[in-house]
């Protein structure tokens, strides 16, 4: 799971790309990192330790599988299952991309390999900071072009959701935001709404019993304790994995997250 040595390598890929596009906007390189963390950083914390390009790790960034029964209960949101997807123009080529992203995935992620033995399943969550199957009904194009997997693309899409989030966590005229703050637009992000008398304690439950806010808010905290060195980031050569300023905090379970909206 990620640690300060993930974080730093996160920010030495994406730091440039992500404080370009966040000018203007009440979010923080740490905020994005602490995300990215929650959101898949089970995946790519594993995956930038093997041979891979950063344009596979991108694209593999993927998870949350389905294969709902009909009639059944857990998800709500398109799509349930495989012949709910299927059905829709396009469908069938989006399961086709969708299956297939989460057998390479699975390749990597020991935690998928029960999972991957379903024909039926595939993933409905994309990106490294996800972006849910349930836009295909109006972003096909998004999906089916693999945009997810295009750093820019995901990094656009995350921080207009953010934007929105924000808006439904009742902080839209804030022009900073406390690290609080950063959590409430989190947990918004990741459920659609914010109830302030429930602090930290919404969002996902992971198998520990921790809430997406109270991981979110850890990595956060995580993360403002990775700095990067000036010469490490994207062009040239990173530093060796312990080369990181501010301590190695503990791992934080991450897994799927993302709350049927």
């Amino acid at each position: 799971m990620p640690n300060a040595k993930d974080i730093l390598w996160f920010k030495q890929q994406f730091r440039t790309d992500i404080e370009a596009a966040l000018h203007g906007t009440p979010f923080t390189l740490d905020m994005l990192a602490a995300l990215a963390c929650q959101e898949t950083g089970h995946i790519w914390s594993t995956l930038r330790k093997a041979d891979l390009s950063l344009d596979r790790i991108l694209e593999l960034c993927v998870g949350d599988t389905i294969d709902a029964k009909p009639g059944g209960g857990g998800r709500k949101a398109f799509p349930k299952n495989k012949s709910e997807l299927v059905a829709r123009p396009n469908g069938q080529e989006m399961f086709g991309i969708a299956r297939q992203a989460l057998v390479d995935m699975a390749q990597f992620i020991p935690g998928f390999k029960g999972v991957v033995k379903n024909p039926n399943k595939f993933c409905h969550g994309y990106g490294i900071f996800q972006f849910d199957l349930q836009f295909f009904k109006t972003e096909p194009d998004y999906f089916l072009q693999k945009r997810y997997a295009v750093f820019a693309d995901c990094l656009a899409k995350a921080i207009g959701e953010l934007r929105n989030a924000q808006s439904r966590a009742g902080l839209k005229s804030k022009t900073t935001l406390t690290d609080m703050e950063m959590a409430a637009v989190a947990i918004a992000y990741n459920t659609g709404g914010f109830v302030p008398s429930k602090g930290l304690k919404q969002g996902f439950k992971d198998s520990a019993g921790r809430f997406y806010g109270e991981n979110f808010f850890e990595f956060l905290r995580l993360a403002h304790t990775v700095v990067v060195p000036e010469a490490s980031v994207v062009g040239t050569q990173p530093p060796a994995d312990g080369a990181t300023n501010g301590s190695v905090g503990p791992a934080l379970v991450a897994q799927p997250t993302r709350l049927d909206r």
